[in-house]
């Protein structure tokens, strides 16, 4: 069963929900009510990736996030830390995280933090910020490529290839019509043999094309979350989770029915 990844912004200036969700009482809230509408994992993060936020330092980012991290865990609610920071990562482990879900993979450090842990790690494919400008030949075999590139060097650094997971990356760096292309040829990344993440909500090629209501916005994460499952994916991440559990919900039925012998009885 693909699985649910719910978005915990604690920040003040997150893209989709400009902190909601900050205070420690409103974020423990939101994720509690998270989980109960079906979510799998919390997904927290401290800092924005939207274009143009400045960066915080790791220590801000873990005064936001590890309070949250360590009530979830405590609770038996399975957490991943959004960071790109080595010593936050570390920290949100101690904390209780599982999995560290690591958007740019640029510290040097990060692959002994999770060897020595065991936690599990996700890549994400990505040139720097989601603005920064990319030049495919084809997205679809670029983006297998890059990331099989990015595991073979994380294998030859010591981290168990059992521990890693791969998202490719919608909305940085891409054009709206490359996410689309990347999302149809999801079952090329899924070929390359680790559990794949889709993490399309409320991103701009979404809202280009449904416009900006969060309502509408949903919906179409929806879709895409029913159509990731169908390709492969693992898992998505998602800020509304009760219409994308319902998607994958009537899913994993679809394919149940199908294994079923027809019984004559209508209902």
């Amino acid at each position: 069963m693909t699985e649910i990844f719910g978005v915990l912004n604690v920040t003040p200036d997150s893209f989709s929900d400009g902190g909601e969700h900050y205070a420690l009482d409103e974020a423990l809230r939101h994720a509690r009510r998270l989980a109960e509408l079906g979510a799998d994992w919390i997904d927290v993060g401290g800092e924005s990736t939207a274009p143009g936020v400045a960066e915080i330092t790791a220590e801000e980012e873990r005064r936001r996030i590890l309070p949250v991290i360590r009530e979830l865990a405590a609770e038996g609610i399975r957490v991943s830390v959004d960071t790109f920071h080595a010593s936050t990562a570390a920290a949100a482990i101690d904390a209780g995280a599982a999995l560290v879900n690591d958007v740019y993979g640029r510290d040097p450090d990060m692959p002994a933090v999770v060897r020595a842990s065991g936690a599990r790690y996700l890549i994400m494919h990505s040139f720097g910020a989601p603005t920064t400008p990319a030049h495919y030949a084809d997205v679809v075999a670029d983006v297998a490529g890059e990331l099989a590139r990015r595991i073979e060097q994380l294998v030859a650094q010591g981290v168990e290839p059992s521990k890693l997971a791969v998202d490719p990356g919608l909305g940085f760096s891409k054009q709206p019509a490359e996410n689309w292309a990347l999302i149809e040829g999801l079952a090329d990344i899924v070929a390359l043999g680790h559990p794949v993440l889709v993490g399309a909500s409320r991103k701009r090629f979404v809202k280009a094309l449904v416009g900006p209501e969060r309502e509408d916005l949903d919906a179409a994460t929806a879709a895409i979350s029913l159509r990731a499952a169908q390709l492969g994916a693992w898992a998505v991440r998602v800020h509304e989770v009760r219409a994308s559990r319902a998607a994958l919900d009537v899913h994993e039925a679809m394919l149940g029915r199908a294994t079923q012998p027809a019984t004559g009885v209508h209902g």
